[in-house]
């Protein structure tokens, strides 16, 4: 049979038994990673289907390799084809230096619109880890990957793009321009005067302001919270996080929050309870006879210093969740998906002190990038950590490596290829061949609980004692991952 794309019908990816899958092998580590992976790819699907199923691989061209062949870091016949066939997985990219693209990585989500970066948290038996409980850690982290600084609208310091800025906020905002503490010329000259009259050398200084420019719309949070919140129905997960920094930037992290609400209520009311919701229903099934202004209190210890306005809200507030009973009281809601949000700064505290608390997390583009990464290193470091991009309504998704390309490791067969392998076990899922991803699963689960090990892996497992472990090299655990499918 031959081989044929991948296709999207009625909001459904439909996926042939001979697929064409667009590749990226990457820079530096990338060949290495990639001869390896393939081949754990291929002897899950054959072992799982027994040859009914294959996939066919198309290699396509970026990084250096692209550059170097075409003159174009990302050539449009890539675009093309990722286009085309849907589905795709890439190694690690080189960033260009200069101008131009600011990231292969960042430039491929933004043109395929690729909102969803996926990145699943968890901890394979005896991979060495800085915590104590690393099986605690296990979370599925829903990044928004189009919006937040990542769109890309700066402009540098002393450019006339970023004075033109600056005069218009000058001239039509004056209060928040004030807060641009060195926006003007006479600031920087009395900074500097209260520097000389501290014994400083004089010297001049122009203005230098670099500016960027945050977007984040109700569109894209309903996207990315519809996606994390059908992903969290269907895997049966617990609850869904909205992590955010809304306590300080009220209208751009402090609208994702409460967008993020918005859509939980609106698109799945019946299988979603808020936390504060659950409060509020918690405090009437304990008490039948409670009037709201004192479950009002209950739910906001500091109701006797508000307003009489703003505890009139918080009555309203507690008036709608009790309507809610007929099909969330009597503890219905405690089998629904519990829907809560954590400032960022205290989510990256908890999620190292209390990792049971969080499920499934979803939040703006930098505030994932930081999170995710903050997670790789409690089960075993970024090497090992799996990623997607994906487009839930058109279906076009590339699966990745998480981290960088490591270049002075560069053919020489010694890297952990486990980022790819993951991200490649996340693919076969995604095109519903669950049976093969899970001889992934069973695979690494079991090379690595035999200490057959890459040299990073090896070097902890010793550092803390364990003179069992085995150093392989990055084919070598390839082939360990393939013996222990069963």
């Amino acid at each position: 049979m031959s081989a044929s794309a991948i296709t999207m019908k009625s909001g459904t990816l439909s996926v042939p038994d001979h697929p064409v899958i667009p590749y990226i092998e990457g820079d530096g580590t990338g060949p290495d990673i990639w001869r390896a992976s393939v081949r754990v790819f291929d002897a899950a699907v054959a072992k799982a289907y027994g040859g009914k199923r294959k996939i066919t691989w198309h290699e396509v061209l970026a990084g250096e390799k692209a550059f170097n062949r075409t003159g174009n870091w990302l050539p449009d016949a890539t675009l093309e084809d990722f286009k085309r066939y849907l589905v795709g997985i890439k190694g690690p990219l080189t960033t260009p230096v200069g101008g131009g693209i600011r990231s292969l990585n960042v430039a491929l989500r933004q043109i395929l619109d690729l909102y969803v970066c996926l990145r699943p948290v968890r901890w394979f038996r005896g991979v060495p880890s800085p915590v104590k409980r690393p099986q605690d850690c296990d979370m599925v982290i829903f990044r928004e990957n189009t919006e937040d600084i990542y769109a890309g609208i700066e402009y540098a310091a002393g450019t006339p793009e970023a004075q033109k800025l600056l005069d218009y906020w000058q001239a039509t905002f004056p209060k928040e321009f004030a807060k641009i503490r060195f926006g003007t010329q006479k600031a920087s000259d009395d900074w500097q005067k209260m520097l000389e009259g501290i014994g400083a050398p004089a010297r001049a200084v122009k203005v230098e302001v670099g500016i960027g420019i945050k977007p984040v719309s109700y569109l894209g949070t309903e996207r990315l919270l519809h996606s994390a919140i059908g992903y969290a129905l269907k895997e049966k997960r617990r609850s869904v996080t909205i992590v955010h920094k809304g306590n300080i930037m009220k209208f751009t992290e402090g609208a994702f929050k409460d967008w993020g609400y918005r859509v939980a209520t609106a698109f799945f009311r019946g299988h979603v309870v808020t936390e504060r919701e659950s409060w509020i229903l918690g405090n009437k099934e304990s008490n039948p006879g409670l009037p709201s202004e004192d479950n009002a209190k209950m739910i906001d210890p500091g109701y006797d210093m508000m307003t009489p306005e703003q505890r009139k809200k918080i009555v309203a507030e507690v008036d709608a969740a009790l309507r809610l009973f007929p099909t969330h009281g009597d503890g219905k809601w405690k089998k629904m998906l519990m829907i809560k949000d954590s400032i960022a700064d205290i989510t990256l505290q908890q999620v190292l002190t209390r990792p049971r608390d969080f499920d499934v997390i979803a939040c703006m583009n930098l505030n994932g990038d930081y999170l995710s990464d903050a997670l790789a290193a409690q089960i075993g470091g970024i090497g090992i950590a799996p990623g997607a991009n994906i487009n839930y309504v058109t279906g076009h998704a590339i699966f990745e490596a998480t981290h960088g390309t490591a270049p002075k490791y560069a053919n020489l067969d010694q890297v952990n290829p486990g980022s790819v392998v993951l991200s490649g076990e996340m693919m076969l899922r995604y095109l519903g061949w669950g049976e093969a991803a899970d001889l992934i699963i069973r695979g690494m689960d079991g090379a690595i609980s035999a200490k057959t090990v890459t040299y990073d892996f090896e070097r902890l497992m010793k550092a803390e004692g364990d003179t069992a472990a085995k150093k392989v090299k990055c084919s070598e655990f390839a082939d360990a991952v393939i013996a222990h499918m069963g």
